[in-house]
């Protein structure tokens, strides 16, 4: 089992991923190319601290600052991370995440909601026309939890 695949699996609970284009990370040159390749771009699983300074070395911006930027702009994160659905994004335009931070959360029976369902995965994603937006989903339960293709409330919600 790879990295990814683990975290995905909710079995890498203190570690992040982070999510970054091939575009990005040949215009930054912050990060190797180091992790696990997606369609387009590479997906690092990596420890926590170690994360979250990787991703202000790529990004210039600092983790939880941009996850508590995106947490109230809800749309599709690909559950493999490797891209999403910008909410700002109409039919003729052409927006790609250029990357994307995540952290998973063990199940939490005391906290209610989602947590009591299983461990929770957060994913941030930022757009290249500037939109940074967020989803989250039960491990196990991808396809009944998180906010789905195409559309912009959690299917929880409904």
């Amino acid at each position: 089992m790879s990295k990814l695949e683990a975290f995905l699996a909710g079995d890498r609970l203190d570690d992040v991923a982070l999510f970054l284009t091939h575009e990005y990370l040949d215009s930054q040159g912050k990060l190797p190319n180091l992790g696990e390749e997606v369609e387009n771009g590479y997906v690092l699983v990596v420890d926590g601290d170690d994360g979250r300074r990787a991703f202000a070395a790529g990004t210039g911006m600092d983790a939880m600052e941009f996850a508590q930027q995106a947490t109230g702009n809800k749309s599709h994160v690909e559950r493999d991370l490797g891209g999403g659905e910008c909410p700002d994004s109409a039919p003729d335009e052409n927006h790609q995440t250029r990357f994307i931070f995540a952290f998973a959360e063990e199940q939490n029976d005391g906290v209610g909601g989602l947590y009591e369902r299983g461990d929770v995965v957060h994913a941030y994603a930022h757009c290249t026309c500037g939109t940074d937006y967020s989803d989250r989903w039960v491990v196990g339960a991808e396809d009944e939890t998180g906010v789905q293709p195409g559309e912009d409330e959690p299917a929880e919600a409904n």
